[in-house]
């Protein structure tokens, strides 16, 4: 048979699988989980940070979308509505643990020198391949350290927006706060995630 004349048939689209699955197509959303659960995955990794309750929540999530797909607008994208209710079962998994901090938003509003770029180029370290050099792993691991130390909200945020790439309309929407409110938040997450790191750097040098 000649290649060139097989012609390749385009992946449904989120909506497709989901009008799929509400007409009975179990194999459908067996796809959408498919599509969506390492990014998922990772995302409760990071913003968890504790392996127990990342399984937990990982599988609430699904099981919400199972059980309540016919409550999603079929005009919005379903990956911010997939992340919003990851976020909303993440953050009401830490309140149990009653580990939400109490810092105040105003208490970091001085950037000074922090650069965006500088921040983008650290945060690159955290995913690794298995090839690249014992540096960058330990680049890596220290940002994790710094990260699963910050407060909730910046936490989330700073995920959001540098690891998963949201755009400010659909992390307001995840979040359920006005998208200045967004953009202020994302700042003061990066003024602190800047100050922590510094500041382990220079404990690392010293030690």
């Amino acid at each position: 048979m000649n290649k060139k004349n097989v012609k390749t048939v385009p992946e449904p689209s989120d909506t497709e699988l989901l009008q799929r699955y509400r007409g009975g197509d179990e194999w459908a959303f067996r796809e959408l989980v498919n599509r969506y659960k390492n990014s998922l995955y990772a995302f409760l990794r990071r913003f968890v940070n504790q392996q127990e309750v990342v399984e937990d929540v990982f599988q609430e999530t699904f099981l919400q979308i199972y059980t309540s797909q016919d409550s999603f607008d079929t005009d919005r994208p379903l990956r911010p509505w997939l992340f919003t209710i990851a976020a909303n079962k993440a953050k009401d998994a830490l309140r149990k643990m009653q580990r939400q901090s109490t810092m105040s938003m105003g208490t970091l509003a001085d950037a000074g020198d922090v650069s965006i770029d500088e921040v983008v180029n650290i945060l690159s370290s955290y995913d690794i391949t298995p090839d690249q050099e014992a540096s960058t792993e330990e680049t890596a691991r220290r940002v994790r350290q710094v990260i699963a130390e910050m407060p909730e909200n910046l936490r989330g945020i700073l995920i959001l927006a540098y690891f998963e790439q949201f755009s400010y309309k659909h992390m307001a929407q995840i979040l359920s706060i006005p998208i200045g409110t967004v953009k202020s938040r994302l700042h003061t997450a990066v003024v602190h995630f800047m100050k922590k790191w510094k500041a382990a750097n220079q404990g690392n040098e010293e030690t």
